[in-house]
C-alpha cells in the first residue's frame, strides 16, 4: 500500500533535546494508524510536527494528502471565547471565508448536517463553554467533518470522555476509512487500537515498530518500549547531530534548496 506520510530520520526538538529522535516510518494512505507509546514518548510532538507546529523539526517529512485536519487536544483548546456550536463548526470552512467573509448557506447546511452526524442536533446555539467534555468533541468532530481531509489526525482523541461517545465517534472515524481517508490518532487504550486500528506505530522516543497493529504490539515491543522510556535521561546533553532542517514535501516532489511548504489545513 502506498504511503501517505513517509517519516526520514526525523527528529523533533525543544531547546535542543529531543522528544522524537531519529524516526523513520512509512503511514499508508486511506487506513487507520494509531500512534502508541508510554507517558512521555513523543506521541503528541509527532503529531504536532505533521503539522508544522513543533518548534524544530530535523529530518524529512513527505506527505501526498492536499488537504490536513488536525484534532488538538480538549486542554490546549481555550473554550471561554463566547462562540456557539455552529459557529465553532463552521470554522471548518475557515479557509473558503477567512476572518471577514461570510459563511455561505450551503456552509451552514453542510455544518448542520455534520452536527447531526455526530449526534448534537439541536445543540446548534449553545455555547461551547457550556457543553461537557464528550458533547465539545462531539463538535470537534463535526468541524473536522466540515474541513473534507484527505488525512486526519487526532491527538488523543478519546481522552475523559464517556463510551457512549467513544463508540459514537468511532463511527465518524469508520465512515472516514470507508471514504478512503487516512486516520492517524494517538491512543491509550490498546485493547481499542487492537480491535479498530489496523496499523501501529510504537513510539518510545525512538521508533520501536511499525507496521500491522498484530506485530507491533506484540509483548516483547511492549516491553521494549516501556524499558527504553524508563532509559531515557530527560537531563542528557543536547542532540548535536547536525542534520539539515525538515521540510513537509509532497511525496515523489523534487527537493530544491532544502525547503518547502506544508500542505496542514
Amino acid at each position: 500500500m502506498n504511503p501517505v506520510l513517509k517519516l526520514v530520520d526525523l527528529t523533533v526538538s525543544y531547546e535542543r533535546h529531543p522528544a522524537v529522535h531519529h524516526v523513520s516510518a512509512e503511514i499508508p494512505a486511506a487506513e487507520m494508524t494509531a500512534i502508541v507509546g508510554p507517558n512521555g514518548a513523543g506521541k503528541s510532538s509527532l503529531l504536532k510536527a505533521l503539522v508544522g507546529l513543533a518548534p524544530r523539526i530535523e529530518g524529512r517529512i513527505e506527505c501526498s494528502a492536499k488537504r490536513i485536519a488536525y484534532l488538538p487536544q480538549q486542554a490546549e483548546i481555550d473554550r471561554s471565547f463566547p462562540i456557539s456550536v455552529l459557529d465553532t463548526v463552521l470554522l471548518g470552512r475557515w479557509s473558503r471565508f477567512g476572518a471577514f467573509g461570510k459563511a455561505a448557506r450551503s456552509d451552514v447546511q453542510d455544518a448542520q448536517h455534520a452536527i447531526e452526524a455526530v449526534g448534537l442536533s439541536g445543540f446548534e446555539r449553545r455555547p461551547i463553554d457550556t457543553l461537557s467534555v464528550g458533547q465539545f468533541q462531539r463538535v470537534l468532530f463535526a468541524r473536522l467533518l466540515l474541513q473534507d481531509a484527505d488525512l486526519v489526525l487526532l491527538d488523543e482523541p478519546f481522552a475523559a470522555i464517556d463510551t457512549k461517545t467513544v463508540g459514537d465517534l468511532m463511527d465518524v472515524i469508520r465512515r472516514w476509512r470507508s471514504e478512503k481517508r487516512t486516520v492517524v490518532a494517538v491512543l491509550h487504550d490498546l485493547d481499542q487500537v487492537r480491535h479498530d486500528f489496523p496499523n501501529s506505530l510504537l513510539l518510545a522516543r525512538e521508533l520501536v515498530d511499525s507496521g500491522p497493529t498484530a506485530r507491533v504490539l506484540s509483548s516483547e515491543n511492549l516491553l521494549r518500549a516501556r524499558a527504553m522510556a524508563e532509559a531515557w535521561d530527560d537531563h542528557a546533553g543536547a542532540c548535536e547531530m547536525p542534520l539539515p532542517p525538515s521540510p513537509v514535501i509532497p511525496i515523489g516532489a523534487k527537493r530544491s534548496g532544502g525547503t518547502s511548504s506544508s500542505h496542514a489545513a
